[in-house]
């Protein structure tokens, strides 16, 4: 039989998911010839005897494995001459941290593969954990406000919320968001609180995870033009959330005056397009952040925002959810990322420091960069499902042939990007990073 390997996760301690669950390895076996072998790790979320039972070899040796999955980032000492991986790379942005190991692997004539980057014929991403950030991002979110609001000596109904990871899995977490629903509804809000307003920038596979969640909640849907007006409005609740949800027009607008939004545009000339997002900071309380950013565009919170409103006392956002987690990126509070053990750090934009938890002046912000790895098992068996159907022509291809000959589909040799010791075509630019 083809054998498939199964790497561990050692990048975090807080990284439990895997790409081949115990049910798909099993499945590889019965309906496609394919033995797994997968190396014994103490933190995964399936156990070895989980994966023994499903009939999956538990060996620390993956040499034999032509091809061998993982999640995360894979220590270039461990990498094998000629053997393929695939894994979440983050090189695509020319990352430094990562290029050592992108050499490692030219010299080593290894394939790498990036899950990012295997697409449809359109450019939309096939396998993802898109979803599962936004919804570990948004119970991430919540339970911050809930406890800065606490901080601040103000009751609220998210204090019983609990870090997704300490959950058995999404269900069961749900059922402690629909309590803080039930006391919205019939309690409601503390008066110095209400009306509560969220803010969510993106409309993707994220957000769509944090709509989610927060379907679960009272929630009133209103347009970003009305956000102003409900810190007025004597009509506004105390039971329920308002929400909005910023696109692109919302967060820039053209250099040229009078101009209109051109979607198009935007996206193949963003120098013509200056950032207008700040305007509708001073109407949040709870900004979460879901869009793909890259320096072209403009950012969303910038520090002299934060820093000029925290002088002049109108600093009303209290938790940013920065489920992009891009370092100075869209959210210039960003200045680190964090993990499960401590998922939110208080910027101060006056000093530019950072403390964590939830109290001090400032911003919280929450910036978990493995968001899906606080829902391992729900996670890893979507993520595992689908990349199922991948698994058979992926050990089935000879990566002794040149690229030109690679019989792989499209979708999987588009994210292709190294092989027999060279960048593939679409992934040359990397030569100036390295």
């Amino acid at each position: 039989m083809t054998t498939v390997g199964v790497r561990r996760e050692d990048k975090s301690i807080w990284e439990r998911r895997v790409p081949v669950t115990p049910a798909v390895a099993r499945q590889l076996r019965m309906r496609d010839g394919i033995e797994t072998r997968v190396q014994p790790s103490s933190i995964r979320a399936f156990s070895d005897d989980e994966f023994r039972q499903a009939g999956a070899q538990v060996d620390e040796d993956l040499s034999a494995c032509p091809v061998v999955l993982a999640i995360k980032e894979i220590p270039k000492d461990v990498f094998v001459p000629g053997q393929a991986y695939v894994f979440f790379s983050h090189v695509i942005k020319g990352q430094p941290y990562n290029m050592p190991m992108l050499r490692r692997l030219l010299e080593l004539g290894c394939t790498l593969i990036d899950y990012e980057k295997i697409t449809d014929d359109a450019g939309r991403r096939l396998i993802f954990f898109g979803w599962h950030a936004g919804v570990a991002g948004m119970l991430e979110t919540l339970r911050a406000l809930g406890q800065r609001l606490a901080w601040q000596g103000t009751a609220n109904p998210f204090t019983g919320l609990r870090q997704p990871y300490e959950y058995r899995d999404l269900a069961e977490a749900l059922v402690d968001v629909d309590v803080a629903a039930d006391a919205i509804r019939t309690t409601g809000l503390p008066a110095g609180v209400a009306p509560l307003t969220i803010g969510v920038a993106g409309y993707g596979n994220v957000a769509r995870g944090v709509w989610d969640v927060l379907h679960h909640l009272p929630v009133q849907e209103v347009a970003p033009g009305d956000l102003a007006g409900l810190s007025t409005d004597p009509a506004a609740s105390r039971h329920v959330l308002y929400v909005t949800t910023f696109r692109e027009e919302h967060l820039a607008a053209p250099l040229a005056a009078g101009q209109p939004f051109d979607l198009h545009r935007y996206y193949q000339h963003p120098e013509e397009f200056h950032g207008i997002f700040e305007q509708h900071l001073p109407h949040l309380d709870v900004l979460v952040n879901a869009i793909y950013w890259t320096p072209l565009y403009p950012r969303l919170v910038t520090r002299a925002y934060l820093r000029d409103a925290l002088a002049a006392g109108s600093l009303r956002l209290q938790v940013i959810g920065d489920i992009s987690c891009d370092i100075d990126g869209a959210i210039e509070a960003t200045v680190r990322s964090t993990e499960a053990g401590e998922p939110s750090f208080v910027y101060d934009p006056v000093t530019g420091k950072t403390t964590d938890g939830i109290a001090g002046p400032g911003v919280v912000v929450m910036a978990v960069d493995i968001l899906p790895s606080e829902l391992p098992r729900d996670a890893s068996e979507d993520f595992s499902r689908v990349l199922a159907g991948f698994i058979p022509d992926l050990v089935a291809a000879d990566y002794t042939a040149p690229f030109e000959k690679l019989d792989l589909p499209a979708p999987i040799k588009r994210a292709v990007i190294t092989h027999r010791g060279q960048l593939t075509p679409d992934y040359r630019y990397l030569e100036q990073f390295l």
